[in-house]
């Protein structure tokens, strides 16, 4: 299998198991509906450690473009493989998406919020407000890559690893996932989001391209910031790419800080 195919298969076990635990946590008349979100926060978790078994021989198991741009952008994975390996994992949410729909097809008719079935397929704020749930999805993506360089510089007993992989994720959405739904990887939310607008999803409504954005920018931003902070505190490479980044992440910060403040003195 090529590295290609290992990112798409991967990164579509990783849409069918997370997508249908919020499917079966949230659509009318299913077994599992409200389930809540330590279910959710759980299936997740499964669904990256079941996608990693699957691809990680191969490729290594990134299934994430946020992750290949973070390890690309430190020296540890290749730029020329760059584009081959997001479009697998691309491809891969648009089919793992695909395969949420048609497992559940009598419940979209049964479930009336369009709002619902759009959180089977992407993420959507609790509150919105732009600048902070950036933050928020930068936040997670940070410490989602910080935690896979840190976790692989120990030694675990063969094939435990997907595991520990998928524990972080766990720890990722009960401590991080509020805010937003922590998409912390833009192909698990641009993938899906295109596969709900273009389904015949009965009753279906928007699919929200006016927030697409923030869970595509703000996993890149996180996610290469969380590699050259590794890169600082582990092994002492303070690159320009590490003050360029700490720069940019530490306006954000402010500036999102300073709207939420001048927020709560105007109410």
């Amino acid at each position: 299998m090529s590295e290609f195919v290992a990112e798409l298969i991967g990164t579509m076990i990783l849409i069918i198991f997370g997508g249908g635990v919020v499917a079966t946590n949230i659509l009318n008349k299913s077994k599992g509906e409200g389930g809540g979100w330590v279910l959710v926060t759980l299936g997740w978790g499964l669904a990256v450690t079941m996608g990693v078994y699957a691809a990680g021989s191969i490729s290594g198991a990134h299934l994430n473009p946020a992750v290949t741009l973070a390890f690309a952008s430190i020296g540890d994975f290749p730029w020329s493989k760059v584009p081959m390996f997001i479009s697998g994992q691309m491809i891969g949410a648009f089919i793992g998406a695909a395969v949420v729909y048609f497992a559940f097809l009598p419940h979209w008719k049964e479930t009336k919020d369009p709002g619902l079935k759009l959180a089977v397929f992407s993420t959507d704020p609790a509150v919105s407000s732009p600048l902070s749930n950036l933050v928020t999805e930068m936040i997670g993506t940070f410490v989602l890559v910080f935690g896979l360089l840190f976790i692989g510089i120990n030694e675990f007993t063969e094939g435990l690893n997907p595991v520990i992989v998928g524990l972080l994720i766990v720890a990722i959405g009960m401590s991080l996932g509020g805010p937003t739904g922590y998409a912390i990887n833009p192909a698990r939310d641009l993938g899906p989001r295109i596969a709900h607008a273009l389904l015949p999803i009965p009753g279906k409504g928007s699919s929200n391209w006016g927030y697409a954005w923030i869970p595509v920018i703000g996993p890149i931003l996180g996610g290469i910031y969380g590699g050259f902070f590794y890169k600082a505190i582990f092994d002492g490479v303070y690159s320009a790419g590490f003050w360029m980044f700490s720069a940019v992440v530490a306006i954000i910060l402010v500036a999102a800080a300073s709207i939420e403040i001048k927020k709560a003195h105007n109410q």
